[in-house]
C-alpha cells in the first residue's frame, strides 16, 4: 500500500508562511531544502495540491532548465515533477486543456477528496506526497490520513502569517522517527509516523 507524506517547511514560531502567504522569509532556496526535497520525491508517484500551491508549482517547474550544465537536483525535481500523477483537491480550481500538465493531473472536489485518496493508498506502488497545501494537509491529519510528516524547522521567526497547523485539529501524538539538521544548513527535519500508536 502507498503511504501518504506531508513535507512542510516552519518558521521557529509556528508559520509555514508570512503574512499575506508570503514565502519570502523561510529558507527555501538552498541546495539543502531541494535535496531533501528530491529525496521525497524518489519515493512518491502521485503529488497532492490545494489551490494555491498547484499554480506556484506549475509557474515554476515547467520552466526549469534540464540542459546538462543545468543544476542537477533542480534538474531531477523538475523531470520527477512532470512525471509523477498530480491531484489537484479544489471546489474553485479549474485545470486549462493547455496547462502544462492537463495530461497528468485531475481535480477533485474537497467532498471527494478523501475516498479518492483512500483509494489511491491502497493500490500498491509509489508513495503520495503533499508540499505546502496547508489546509489540505490540516484536513488529512484531521481524518488520519497522513502516515509520514516531515517537518522542517527553519532557523527563523516571521511574527505571524499562516500557522502550520490549522486550529482545531484533534490532539495526537506521533513516534519520532528521525531527527536531523539538513546539511549546510540550519533547518532540522523532524520524521514522524502518524499512523496509529
Amino acid at each position: 500500500m502507498a503511504q501518504l507524506i506531508v513535507s512542510i517547511l516552519s518558521s521557529l514560531d509556528g508559520y509555514c508562511a508570512g503574512p499575506g502567504g508570503t514565502l519570502a522569509g523561510l529558507p527555501m532556496d538552498g541546495t539543502a531544502f531541494d535535496a531533501h526535497n528530491l529525496d521525497c520525491l524518489r519515493r512518491a508517484g502521485t503529488l497532492l495540491f490545494g489551490a494555491t500551491t498547484y499554480p506556484m508549482f506549475e509557474g515554476y517547474w515547467p520552466q526549469v532548465d534540464r540542459s546538462p550544465a543545468s543544476d542537477p537536483v533542480q534538474r531531477e525535481i523538475a523531470e520527477r515533477v512532470e512525471a509523477a500523477r498530480k491531484l489537484i483537491v479544489s471546489d474553485r480550481l479549474r485545470l486549462r486543456p493547455d496547462a502544462p500538465w492537463a495530461g497528468s493531473t485531475t481535480v477533485v472536489s474537497r467532498a471527494q477528496a478523501h475516498a479518492h485518496i483512500r483509494k489511491l493508498k491502497a493500490a500498491p506502488g509509489p508513495d503520495l506526497l503533499i508540499y505546502g497545501s496547508h489546509l489540505l494537509y490540516c484536513d488529512l491529519l484531521a481524518h488520519g490520513l497522513v502516515d509520514e510528516l516531515h517537518l522542517l524547522m527553519a532557523n527563523v521567526l516571521l511574527g505571524g502569517g499562516v500557522p502550520t497547523f490549522e486550529p482545531g485539529l484533534v490532539q495526537q501524538s506521533w513516534a519520532l522517527r528521525g531527527q536531523r539538521r539538513l546539511p549546510g544548513s540550519d533547518i532540522v527535519a523532524l520524521h514522524y509516523d502518524c499512523g496509529p500508536q
